[in-house]
């Protein structure tokens, strides 16, 4: 069980640096305000609270931005990434496709020159963020400058009021999209170079929407999954041990998945326990490969390691990046040794993979 407020907060005080603890204590106080005993949201409120920031196609350090519709009858959009004009010169081949003006681009034909697609899905349990929150958007940003590639947040529907498999399948229909666009083909044989990625919620989905790309035969680089969310209905021990120790309580968790998975469910569904009892192995299905970044002061750490070791017994390539002393959200703010560690590493492994 948590133990007191203020001892809580002050063992969290000391394991992180103030602006990061600032940041992710004042997200905390807006998620305890939004959500309702009943399981309703006060999606209103939420949108007024979050800190969003504009596209812009502009130059800002060499990223620009614009927001593009992809499926109508839904209303999903994905905001596009690439690297400015202005930054062509320093960029090299890799990033010369992505630097011409909005119309010219989504019509252009793939580049001689690979470059990466990365389809990033926001955190926020199912139920919180957008993909023009300004967490994400820095983030999406540093993810080009890494890969001189491309990046396509994507703006998923979100829980309670859009349940299971909603985010799944606004996943999988941004994932055919991107492989079916000239302009994000590039390389020899002109082939779509995708990655999936994604924090918390965004980390499950990635996962899934990988799951069906292997059912469909549909090839992926490589998943990059931060501080992935899953669960399952008998609690580990760091559920037990790092309960609201360290911003998030299992209460919060548990009412997320109350909130996103079907009215029936429990936390042994397979999109919350992917190879529980009710899950599926994955052994003998074309799985991308995978660089999973685990905090070690995050109270779902044990069921992200036992993720990373299923794929293991199934067979799997999994790169695995375990930073013993780093809480959630540690990758959104470049304050900490573990931060730029981190993106190193994605860096290499989206290096390694470009096939």
């Amino acid at each position: 069980m948590a133990g007191s407020d203020e001892v809580n907060r002050n063992e969290c005080k000391t394991a992180v640096p103030i602006h990061t603890w600032v940041l992710i204590s004042n997200f905390k106080l807006a998620y305890n305000m939004l959500r309702r005993a009943d399981g309703t949201f006060d999606r209103d409120l939420a949108e007024y609270l979050d800190r969003r920031v504009p596209p812009d196609a502009r130059a800002q350090e060499g990223v620009s931005s614009f927001d593009h519709v992809i499926d109508p009858s839904v209303g999903l959009e994905v905001r596009i990434y690439r690297a400015a004009a202005n930054n062509a010169a320093g960029a090299g081949a890799g990033a010369a496709a992505v630097t011409l003006p909005i119309l010219d681009f989504l019509t252009g034909a793939p580049s001689p020159d690979p470059f990466p697609v990365i389809l990033f899905f926001h955190g926020g349990s199912f139920a919180h963020s957008s993909s023009s929150t300004a967490i994400y958007d820095n983030l999406c940003r540093r993810f080009v400058k890494l890969s001189k590639g491309v990046v396509l947040s994507v703006n998923y529907r979100r829980a309670p009021e859009h349940r299971y498999p909603c985010a799944y399948d606004d996943g999988w229909a941004a994932l055919k999209w991107a492989m079916s666009q000239p302009f994000l083909r590039s390389g020899e044989g002109a082939q779509p170079r995708v990655f999936l990625s994604g924090d918390s919620s965004g980390g499950n989905i990635a996962h899934h929407v990988a799951v069906r790309a292997a059912d469909a035969g549909i090839r992926i680089c490589g998943n990059i999954l931060l501080n992935a969310m899953f669960g399952g209905t008998e609690r580990t021990d760091s559920e037990r041990r790092l309960d609201g120790k360290y911003f998030v309580t299992l209460q919060d968790r548990d009412w997320y998945w109350k909130a996103y998975l079907p009215e029936d469910a429990d936390r042994d569904h397979p999109a919350c326990n992917p190879f529980g009892p009710n899950g599926r192995r994955l052994r003998g299905l074309p799985f991308t490969k995978s660089l999973i970044i685990v905090s070690g002061l995050d109270l779902t750490c044990d069921r992200q390691l036992a993720y990373a070791e299923g794929l293991r017994e199934d067979g799997h390539h999994v790169k695995l990046v375990y930073r013993e002393k780093a809480t959630i959200g540690f990758y959104l703010l470049p304050n900490t040794d573990h931060y730029h560690e981190v993106m190193e590493e994605i860096s290499d492994f989206l290096g390694a993979n470009l096939l």
